[in-house]
């Protein structure tokens, strides 16, 4: 079972009380943006195995948004923080590092 712990609140929470938000630190396209770069934000994801970095909602309690760092082979977890963040936390860069060495942020931005 995947257990995330809140930055918001400090709760840490299984998986049942969270809601996931899809994909974290992407460049969002909307209204007035050009056809094709619509449509890629919305349908062309290339959903690799390994480290990803996900939206999620803590919805069963203080129904703050956080991001979390995480290995969708093994599922552990390398951390949660707040959504407001435009990138990772260089504790949890250097945690994924650790594990999955030659593994560089600049991979996913």
């Amino acid at each position: 079972m995947l257990i995330l712990e809140c930055p918001c609140c400090g709760v840490k929470a299984d998986e049942t009380e969270l809601a996931p938000g899809g994909e974290a630190h992407l460049k969002r396209f909307g209204p007035g943006s050009e056809d094709d770069a619509f449509e890629g934000y919305l349908f062309l994801r290339e959903n690799k195995r390994g480290v990803h970095f996900e939206r999620w909602r803590h919805a069963y309690g203080c129904g703050k948004w956080f991001l979390a760092a995480r290995d969708t082979v093994t599922l552990e977890v390398f951390g949660t923080y707040p959504a407001q963040t435009t990138e990772p936390p260089q504790h949890i860069k250097n945690a994924v590092s650790a594990r999955h060495p030659g593994w560089s942020w600049r991979d996913l931005s």
